[in-house]
Formats: C-alpha cells, sequence, structure tokens
C-alpha cells in the first residue's frame, strides 16, 4: 500500500465531520463550550437613561456657564430611582448606574463640584447635555442578536449571555473519545512495572489534547495483545456512544501488532493505513458505522503528534470548533539533512533574534523519547524531498506551547 501524503490523510479524515447533536445545559456550566444556536437579548441594557459616573444630575441650561449654585432636591443611588423631577436651579444627588431623574438631561461628575451648606452645590465646570449619561438601549436591545451560532462561549460571551437575562444555553453536544492503550509492555500508572514492561503514559497526553478541543474523554485503559481483549474494549467504547476510539499501539506490521484484523472483524471501513510522515508512519483510519477510527503508533512521541495533527482537528470539528495548527515562520538554528519522501515533524526549541522566531532541532529524535518532547516548543516541518538546509535557512514550525 502507498504512503499516503499528510494533507491528503487530513482531508479524508475530516471529510464530512461537524457538529452531531446539542443540548440545553444552565449559563453556569456553559464555559469553553459551542453555541448552537444564537442568544437573543431578553431585555434591553441599560433599560433607562444612567448615570455612568458618581455626581450630580442637573438640567444642562442651568450649568451653560460655570461656576454656578443649584439647589439639591434628593438622592438617586443605584438601584433606586429619584422619585420626583428636577426643576430649573435644582440638582439630584446621583450615583453610578441610577436612572437619570425626569427633567435631567446632564451630569456634572463629583470631581467638579463643591458642597456647600443648606442643601446647596456648586457646579464648577460646565456641562453639556447627554454629559455622562448612558442612553437606554446603548449596550443592546431586547431581540437583538447578542452572540451568533458557532461562538465560543469565553469570559465576556458568558457575561453578555447574563446580562440579557440568559440562565440557559444551546450548545454544541461534546464529541466522546474513547482511548484505548494496546501492549504486554504496558502497566497503568502507580504500577511498579516488571523487568519487561514500561508505564503506560501516552494516554494522559492524548486525553489533554482532546479535552483542549472541548471532548469528552473516556479511558478504556490497557488491552492486552490478544485479539478477544481488544474487540471487547472496542465493543465497550461503541456501547457508551464513542463518536472517535482511538487506539495507542497495534497499528503497525508486527506479529502483536493486531488492530486492524480486529477492527475489520468489528466491522470496520478502513480508509486509510500508513501516511508519508516521520514520526507516525503506520497512522490508520477507518469508520465503524458512526463512529471514526483511528489507530496511532506505540511509540508515545509518533501517538502524541498524530494526535496533534490528526485527532486535534477532528474533535475540533466534531464539537463545531474553528482550529488550525499555530503555523509560524522561523529560520533554523542548526544544518538539517535532505529529506526522504516522508514529511518529517522535527521536535526543535524556539528562541528569538533581531531577525525573528530561530527553531532549532534536537540532535536525536528518536520517537520514545518523551522527555525531548516535552522540551520542544515547536516541530519543524519538512516536506517530502526537501533539500540540505543550513542554519539560517527559512523554515515552518507548528508551535506546541
Amino acid at each position: 500500500m502507498a504512503l499516503l501524503p499528510v494533507s491528503e490523510a487530513l482531508d479524508r479524515l475530516l471529510d464530512g465531520a461537524g457538529p452531531d447533536g446539542r443540548e440545553t445545559v444552565a449559563l453556569r456550566d456553559a464555559a469553553e463550550r459551542v453555541l448552537a444556536e444564537p442568544v437573543m437579548a431578553r431585555r434591553t441594557q441599560p433599560p433607562f437613561d444612567a448615570a455612568a459616573m458618581d455626581g450630580y444630575a442637573v438640567r444642562s441650561q442651568d450649568v451653560e456657564r460655570a461656576p454656578v449654585r443649584l439647589q439639591v432636591i434628593g438622592t438617586a443611588p443605584a438601584g433606586k430611582r429619584f422619585a420626583g423631577a428636577v426643576g430649573p436651579g435644582q440638582a439630584v444627588r446621583i450615583f453610578t448606574g441610577a436612572p437619570l431623574p425626569e427633567g435631567a438631561d446632564a451630569l456634572v461628575i463629583q470631581e467638579d463640584t463643591r458642597k456647600l451648606e443648606d442643601d446647596e452645590v456648586e457646579i464648577l465646570a460646565a456641562a453639556a447635555a447627554g454629559r455622562h449619561i448612558r442612553r437606554k438601549g446603548l449596550d443592546f436591545s431586547e431581540g437583538d442578536v447578542l452572540l451568533k451560532a458557532g461562538r465560543l462561549l469565553d469570559p465576556a460571551a458568558l457575561s453578555l449571555a447574563a446580562a440579557a437575562n440568559q440562565p440557559s444555553l444551546v450548545v454544541v453536544r461534546q464529541p466522546l473519545l474513547a482511548v484505548i492503550a494496546t501492549g504486554d509492555e504496558l502497566v497503568p500508572l502507580g504500577s511498579e512495572p516488571g523487568p519487561d514492561q514500561i508505564i503506560a503514559s501516552s494516554a494522559y497526553g492524548v486525553a489533554a489534547i482532546a479535552r483542549s478541543v472541548g471532548a469528552q474523554v473516556l479511558d478504556l485503559g490497557i488491552a492486552p495483545d490478544r485479539e478477544d481483549a481488544i474487540s471487547a474494549a472496542i465493543r465497550q467504547a461503541m456501547a457508551a456512544g464513542a463518536d472517535v476510539i482511538v487506539t495507542l499501539g497495534g497499528a503497525s506490521v508486527g506479529d502483536h501488532d493486531l488492530i486492524r484484523d480486529v477492527l475489520s472483524d468489528e466491522g470496520m471501513r478502513l480508509d486509510f493505513w500508513k501516511i508519508a510522515m516521520r514520526p507516525g508512519k503506520p497512522l490508520m483510519f477507518g469508520r465503524l458505522g458512526r463512529t471514526r477510527f483511528l489507530g496511532t503508533p506505540g511509540n508515545p512521541v509518533a501517538g502524541l503528534v498524530c494526535s496533534h495533527l490528526f485527532l486535534k482537528p477532528l474533535l475540533a470539528r466534531l464539537g463545531g470548533r474553528d482550529y488550525a495548527p499555530d503555523i509560524l515562520a522561523a529560520s533554523l538554528g542548526s544544518h538539517m539533512p535532505a529529506n526522504d519522501l516522508r514529511q518529517d515533524y522535527v521536535r526543535a526549541t524556539l528562541s528569538s533574534s533581531a531577525n525573528g522566531l530561530v527553531a532549532t532541532p534536537f540532535g536525536v529524535q528518536d520517537s520514545s523519547m518523551v522527555k525531548t518532547f516535552a522540551d520542544a516548543d515547536a516541530l519543524i516541518v519538512r516536506e517530502p524531498f526537501a533539500p540540505e538546509a543550513a542554519a539560517g535557512d527559512p523554515c515552518a514550525v507548528i508551535r506546541l506551547r
């Protein structure tokens, strides 16, 4: 089977992917969710002409020139309007957010006044009509569309929905990812590995990548290298309603790489297997009914790179999110040899220079080295058959953090 270019593999992976279902959640639980329906204003904000500052509500014709003395006839705190009306030569002490009294059309801020005896105030600066007044509907009016479908509910959006008196919102259903690690050599975190075993670590990074784009994660633990155990885990994921199943390991061509045969027996329609990329060549993708399956390599760095490049955009699209990798222009910090037929994703550190970002690749790129991946700031993207490159030559990088 010929190696599939990365761009074509991604297109096939994302084909037909989109939001599937919606639910209503309380506003307090809606952070970082994606709107499935627009948010409409159920009220007008502010609902009246309101004071924008602490000061005195006045008639502008009384304060065209300053200084001038006015009679203070009452107070308007926030939440309680002054019941009377402001007449000629009069003023009302008013506080930020309070309704503007009838008859007043301007506000003189407290700093521009001097309180006198006998309930008088001296106005020290002139004020025109409308000064320091928030007009009714300044922010929004009842019936306005405040947030469009597809909006990620960040802090500002949540506050706006609350101001519009929306106690609940209709959001896109979060996609469910089922994660299955495979391999007799793996033991759970916290265990004491045998002399020929290692701790299963990749699932934690994959789950974090999934959650970063709003997916829910079902960790089904470790399936040993037996067809019945792998099949049981796949069926458990299907019964849980997983939108995507990702396996970690077992997707290559060795005697103990059983994923393809097990999935075929379960009815998977294979779309592609083997990608022209490094690390991550044995990536597998297929469908089990409505559920998408992604088989990633067992080497942890290869699995994490594949998850960044393929799983993350898939889950983002299923959850109604816009996502694209953070691709930046940089220059190489050291020499790189010519590339072969596979697109290379080279772990590197980023630094700044007078000419911009500098990407320096690690000397050893073995796909088992998790520490190197944790130390990497970016992946240098080397196209297939890229020629030898010298330090200072331009390159493209995908920022990881």
